[in-house]
């Protein structure tokens, strides 16, 4: 038997939220691979973005073939997420921690209290001025974001309930789908948006959605790879992410959606193919 987020099986994890059922989940040393390679990727990536001048950057964006109108727009958004893209730290920190035998009720106490910290910081930032006027990074907010809730503290919130309701897999699968699924539709969408589909869905695109039902399914068969029948919970779990990014529902914040809703349909997914390889 070994324990993995504070669940102790053979070779299954049990779903928390119904506990006669189990699905097969990927190593923990498989895991931790995986998630430290793409982080380094992705943080490196970064790094360059912000080390190289604007007008480099929408050279770059045009000899790829974004059209010359959507390159300021492009680059814009390349920078703005290329923040973003820390928050792959978020299920990296959390896989290394389990796998230090840290107590899962100990990462979740940390995670909370990140949360609580952000939401108390963002409050302040609303409604003192000079914590207003002195607030790092707000040049990547958006326009709404000046005089709302931020979307960190949305992203916040939904990573510390998805490693609180779901096991430690399907958490970091979700809380990824969230990471570079969002980001692959916002670069995708701003930057080729309408070229190859006049179709718009409201503020988004054909492309931009394809582009993260893409990063979603792939990311997945990549942490999953380990599970026979992978597939299917995964496309399942991808098209939720897409969907939700879409239309946003309820009109809550999809940095607060996206991986709830990822993590519920990955869960039963999951438990519909499983209990067929424990037979």
């Amino acid at each position: 038997r070994r324990v993995h987020g504070g669940f102790a099986t053979p070779h299954t994890l049990p779903h928390p939220m119904k506990p006669n059922a189990y699905y097969s989940e990927p190593s923990e040393k498989y895991l931790t691979s995986f998630l430290t390679f793409i982080t380094i990727t992705g943080l490196g990536a970064s790094f360059y973005v912000k080390s190289i001048r604007t007008h480099h950057l929408k050279s770059s964006l045009r000899e790829i073939g974004v059209a010359l109108r959507k390159c300021a727009r492009a680059a814009k958004e390349i920078d703005r997420k290329s923040f973003h893209i820390f928050g792959l730290l978020i299920p990296f920190i959390f896989q290394l921690l389990l796998q230090l035998n840290v107590p899962r009720s100990t990462c979740l106490s940390i995670a909370w209290t990140i949360t609580a910290l952000g939401w108390t910081s963002d409050i302040l930032r609303l409604n003192v001025q000079y914590v207003r006027d002195n607030w790092p990074l707000k040049s990547i907010f958006r326009e709404n974001e000046k005089t709302s809730l931020s979307g960190a503290c949305y992203f916040a919130l939904g990573c510390s309930l998805t490693i609180t309701i779901f096991p430690p897999p399907i958490a970091i699968a979700s809380i990824i789908f969230l990471v570079l699924g969002d980001l692959a539709a916002a670069i995708v969408g701003v930057s080729f948006g309408g070229n190859a589909c006049v179709v718009k869905l409201g503020q988004k695109s054909v492309e931009g959605s394809l582009a993260m039902l893409l990063v979603c399914f792939f990311s997945g068969c990549f942490i999953f790879a380990e599970v026979h029948l992978r597939e299917y919970a995964v496309f399942l779990g991808a098209l939720a992410a897409t969907l939700t990014e879409l239309f946003e529902p309820f009109g809550l914040n999809d940095n607060l959606t996206i991986p709830i809703v990822s993590g519920l349909v990955l869960s039963w997914a999951f438990n519909r193919t499983q209990p067929l390889l424990c037979e």
